[in-house]
């Protein structure tokens, strides 16, 4: 299996970012909103999975306090069942505990069982809903925590 290279994202990284995104979700964030995440939130890290030199997935979390809240996270769909997502998310979670952050939290559509067992695997726990949380179809959330 070709190796996996987890970095921090950059602004030059934000165009092929935007492509994952609006490949993967109904209603996709903007270029706009990824600039300002990274150049003036300073609460927010962002990061990009590389597969041969090429972008093929992103994650973003927010550290408030000593927790991590994963704002987003998505492989493009050529990319998917390769195991990237595992790789990506658990240099999310390497760079939360570097920082001091103890448990890391995610919302996660309550039909997208592939996500949801992924972080079983990685240690996260079922312990909620959000009811109706997706704008473009009202689908629920299944709120999971990890301890860091």
């Amino acid at each position: 299996m070709e190796p996996i290279i987890v970095r921090k994202m950059e602004v030059r990284d934000i165009e092929e970012v935007v492509i994952i995104e609006e490949k993967s979700f109904p209603i996709p964030w903007s270029k706009n909103a990824f600039e300002k995440e990274i150049k003036k939130n300073i609460l927010a890290k962002y990061f990009v999975a590389l597969w041969e030199d090429k972008i093929v997935a992103y994650g973003g979390m927010w550290f408030i306090v000593d927790e991590a809240h994963v704002t987003n996270i998505a492989v493009d769909p050529d990319y998917r069942g390769k195991k990237i997502g595992k790789v990506l998310v658990e240099g999310m979670i390497k760079e939360a505990a570097s920082l001091g952050m103890l448990k890391m939290t995610l919302e996660v559509r309550r039909g997208n069982l592939v996500a949801q067992n992924m972080y079983k695997t990685l240690g996260f726990l079922s312990c909620g809903v959000r009811p109706g949380y997706y704008q473009d179809n009202g689908e629920d959330a299944i709120i999971m925590w990890k301890d860091i």
